[in-house]
């Protein structure tokens, strides 16, 4: 058995060196199902809020207000989720076979140990929403949506580890056509679940939020058949020995996530404040704002799926000792996303008005928000090279379980940085939302030069 697998792993897991060419090959080839994979997840979430649109403005603002109690919970996840790439994509490297197995296994105990604490967030999210302030009913409603949604946490954080691994094993084609297949299966369940059709009952939002979590269920359970089932997931044979737990390895898993957990968190901390920096100034601010935030979403989706890339191919050099090769690979990603996120930011900026148009219509009353809306666009071109290229340093460095030095870049860059300044130009100098998104690019290329730096450095010293 062991010798199958590594006629799986060994081919796949390095390349020769000093061939670039086959090293940009690799991270795309593992990069661009990434890619899709986040984009359908993307897909699911507008969806989701499309067919919520169906209920009412109400619902729509409840369901906003849910998905930020729901998200922050979830973020904290999502880190320690994060660790088991690195940790399998190593084990694959080196071709320790028992390793891959046992970096799953605890990701999946962890998902579940972890998710039942954190579904407290979203069942208790009415209280949450009025002591924040928000009014009874929006807390209302959006309690309603949560309560459905907050059971597929842990299918959820499962299907992350699952997608890990067979990412780390140079596999990530699977998780993209389970996710691909979800996407119509959740429309329809959730429109029936929240009109009740099909001889369903009539849920409204909590349906929307029960048929998430069926959705979550099903992805889960579909990965871990076919990782249990199919070549080559089967001879790693992923899920022996389930229900042991690997508490050494778990220790390790949580001291390379929860780094990651902290820094998502920070991150989401800036974004939040930004909105509420722009209530602050003006409505049309805030609108054009959350548009030109959700344009830069769809777009992160190419530095992120490139950075879990380059988790993989660092983690593979790092597990069987090639640092040269580390090196490479780290530099390839990041010249990569550079060149990809520079090629849509162009295309953004020249279609700037359209997008803002798409959203706003081409009506006097809109003029106002369209023109900030492009405006912000156009200074968010040099936030959305800098962001990307810190998405990709980040996942290089966590291919050597460096974590926790991003955890403090992440905290000067953004908290010691960018809101400061946002801060500042946007009140101190009058540049109002303009100059948010200012704080926000200065603070980016601060984080992802200090992770360029640190990369450097440690591939160098790696490198002897």
């Amino acid at each position: 058995m062991l010798d199958t697998v590594q006629q799986h792993s060994q081919p796949q897991a390095g390349v020769p060196r000093g061939l670039l060419a086959e090293e940009f090959v690799e991270t795309l080839r593992l990069a661009v199902p990434m890619m899709l994979t986040q984009l359908g997840q993307i897909a699911m979430i507008t969806t989701d809020l499309a067919m919520i649109g169906h209920l009412g403005e109400s619902a729509v603002a409840a369901a906003a207000l849910a998905h930020t109690v729901y998200f922050v919970s979830f973020t904290f996840g999502l880190g320690l989720m994060s660790a088991v790439s690195p940790l399998a994509a190593q084990a694959f490297g080196a071709g320790d076979v028992r390793r891959i197995r046992r970096s799953l296994r605890v990701g999946l105990w962890v998902a579940l140990l972890i998710s039942l604490p954190m579904m407290a967030s979203p069942l208790y999210g009415e209280q949450i929403l009025l002591a924040l302030g928000q009014a009874p009913q929006s807390a209302a409603l959006a309690q309603r949506y949560l309560n459905g949604l907050a059971w597929g946490i842990a299918p959820a954080l499962g299907f992350i580890a699952l997608r890990s691994m067979m990412s780390a094993v140079n596999r990530p084609q699977a998780p993209l056509w389970i996710t691909v297949a979800a996407i119509p299966i959740n429309a329809v369940l959730v429109y029936a679940l929240i009109h009740g059709l099909f001889g369903l009952p009539e849920l409204g939002l909590f349906g929307a939020g029960l048929g998430t979590t069926l959705v979550n269920l099903g992805t889960f359970l579909a990965a871990l058949a076919i990782a249990g089932l199919r070549k080559p997931f089967s001879d790693y044979r992923p899920l022996a020995h389930l229900w042991r737990i690997d508490w050494p390895l778990m220790r390790q898993l949580v001291a390379v996530g929860a780094p990651i957990s902290f820094s998502l968190l920070l991150e989401y901390g800036l974004f939040s404040s930004a909105a509420l920096l722009m209530g602050l100034i003006s409505t049309t601010a805030l609108a054009a704002h959350q548009i030109a935030l959700q344009v830069t979403a769809v777009l992160f989706m190419v530095p992120l799926g490139i950075g879990m890339a380059a988790t993989v191919r660092v983690g593979h050099a790092f597990g069987r000792g090639d640092m040269i090769g580390l090196r490479r690979a780290g530099l390839v990603a990041a010249a990569l996303g550079v060149a990809f996120v520079s090629t849509l930011t162009v295309a953004i900026v020249l279609g700037r008005y359209q997008l803002g148009r798409l959203f706003f219509g081409s009506g006097e009353a809109s003029a106002a928000t369209v023109e900030l809306t492009a405006t912000l666009l156009l200074v968010g071109a040099t936030f959305f090279i800098a962001d990307g290229l810190q998405t990709i340093m980040g996942g290089a460095l966590r291919g050597i379980n460096d974590t926790r030095m991003t955890l403090v870049f992440a905290a000067i860059g953004y908290w010691c940085v960018a809101f400061p300044v946002a801060w500042l130009l946007a009140f101190n100098a009058h540049l109002g939302a303009v100059g948010v998104w200012i704080g926000f690019s200065v603070g980016s290329f601060v984080y992802a030069g200090l992770l360029v730096l640190r990369f450097r450095m440690l591939a160098r010293r790696l490198a002897g």
